[in-house]
């Protein structure tokens, strides 16, 4: 399960990334950190990839489905699936294991976002959070039957280590799961073929009619 120090950076490096867009204060440090202004943005490298601070009450990528309360419900269910998961695997190959992890991270780094940043900065009450969003990129237009977007919806550390971590189960899961089927298949036919080697051992023992010496 050290899999999951993986799942432990992403959060960490999801959160810090988030409070140092929005701002925050340390009051027992006296130390006050403004961040940046909803809506601003900040040319990173020109106009591809900007630096962008929204505020997204949906899930990755701007998408919106049931409501608020219930992505949050949703999430920590989804996240709880899939630690039990990984505990399920944990001695599966890592190229399995490690996009899950990945997947872990992101959903918690968002679903803390859902359930606490409402009542740490004041916005809304507990799991009622929106969630930090800030990279801005430009990677192509997509017009597509009457579906058209001209930048990339905006997305956080989280968005991009679930999708991530999606990208690699579907490029490796197969072939990993796939070397493993003969291997068992091998050992599968030695147990047989050894089985069958002494049945017939015993059977030509029994048409001779002599006795087995012990050794």
């Amino acid at each position: 399960m050290r899999v999951l120090y993986v799942t432990g950076i992403i959060v960490l490096l999801d959160q810090i990334t988030k409070l140092l867009v929005k701002g925050f204060t340390l009051s027992f440090l006296d130390f006050y950190h403004p961040g940046m202004q909803l809506g601003a943005s900040i040319p990173i490298l020109g106009d591809f990839l900007r630096l962008t601070f929204i505020e997204n009450p949906g899930m990755a990528f701007g998408i919106d489905i049931g409501g608020r309360l219930f992505l949050t419900v949703f999430s920590i269910i989804a996240s709880v699936g899939i630690l039990f998961y990984l505990y399920r695997i944990r001695e599966e190959t890592l190229a399995v294991r490690v996009p899950l992890a990945m997947i872990l991270g992101g959903a918690i780094g968002n679903l803390i976002d859902r359930v606490f940043y409402g009542v740490i900065f004041g916005e809304g009450s507990l799991f009622y959070g929106k969630v930090v969003d800030f990279f801005d990129v430009d990677f192509f237009n997509i017009d597509f039957v009457g579906f058209h977007i001209s930048r990339w919806p905006v997305f956080n550390v989280a968005d991009a280590s679930v999708s991530l971590g999606v990208l690699v189960l579907l490029m490796f899961h197969r072939k990993f799961t796939s070397v493993e089927e003969p291997r068992v298949s091998l050992a599968a036919s030695s147990k047989t073929g050894s089985s069958d080697g002494m049945k017939n051992g015993s059977s030509e023992t029994a048409t001779d009619g002599s006795t087995p010496t012990p050794s």
